[in-house]
């Protein structure tokens, strides 16, 4: 059901954006029991938009993290699949993506199709034990909180970032599943390739302090590609379109 006025519900989890997207006319989607914007009134010029030049405000998306001695370990014995290497993002049964940013680090953040069963499960899941002594299993980081969620996506976006980011993204640098902690537009963020089909995607993940400030420089270096912002139900169908 699609609510353009989702915003003024105090009761639904609101975007650090919301205001510069209901101002730019989204229409939300309430997803686990957070506004999401799913389109700006116009889904399929969105498709086009998306395979170019776009970005979306996925901050209203479930994610998580943990941190610390034991973490891998408890994570793998949930069912996760994370391999031995830091700095790059593994993906998951449901779609959700463990980026490890470092060997005793993930963050977790949902796929596209944004149920929220893993994020929920290992929510639920993580608890100390009544062992002595105590076994180490890492602790939560509250993600959802503490980080915006964005997503760039788009033929021209390598070219976008060489303004804005302190690594080389074009396709034969910045392998999928490569996560890249460095500057975006003089800001600390974390970068994640994650390609929908043959488009070029990223995720943009920083403080929720400077999301207004990063959700303004993006959409500013992305104005000569005629880059705009798009809803999730554009990146859901361009995955589609380029399976």
């Amino acid at each position: 059901m699609a609510l353009p006025k989702i915003f003024a519900q105090n009761q639904i989890r609101r975007s650090p954006i919301y205001r510069e997207t209901q101002a730019a006319g989204a229409f939300c989607d309430v997803i686990n029991d957070g506004a999401v914007p799913m389109h700006y009134g116009s889904p399929d010029s969105e498709l086009g938009r998306a395979q170019k030049m776009a970005i979306a405000d996925l901050s209203g998306l479930p994610r998580t993290g943990l941190k610390g001695a034991g973490t891998i370990d408890w994570l793998q014995g949930q069912g996760l699949s994370i391999g031995p290497d830091s700095n790059m993002a593994y993906r998951q049964e449901s779609g959700a993506l463990a980026a490890r940013l470092a060997p005793t680090e993930i963050f977790l953040i949902d796929g596209l199709d944004a149920t929220g069963a893993l994020v929920e499960k290992l929510n639920g899941a993580w608890s100390w034990g009544t062992e002595k002594p105590r076994k180490l299993i890492g602790y939560p980081m509250p993600r959802q909180d503490s980080h915006a969620w964005f997503m760039v996506t788009g033929s021209a976006a390598p070219e976008m970032f060489a303004k804005i980011c302190g690594v080389d993204l074009r396709p034969h640098k910045f392998k999928p599943g490569q996560v890249a902690q460095t500057s975006l537009a003089k800001m600390s963020g974390i970068v994640i390739r994650d390609d929908r089909g043959a488009i070029p995607g990223f995720h943009l993940l920083a403080d929720v302090a400077s999301a207004e400030y990063l959700w303004g420089a993006v959409l500013d270096a992305m104005s000569e590609f005629g880059g705009a912002p798009v809803g999730l139900q554009a990146l859901r169908r361009l995955g589609e379109a380029q399976t």
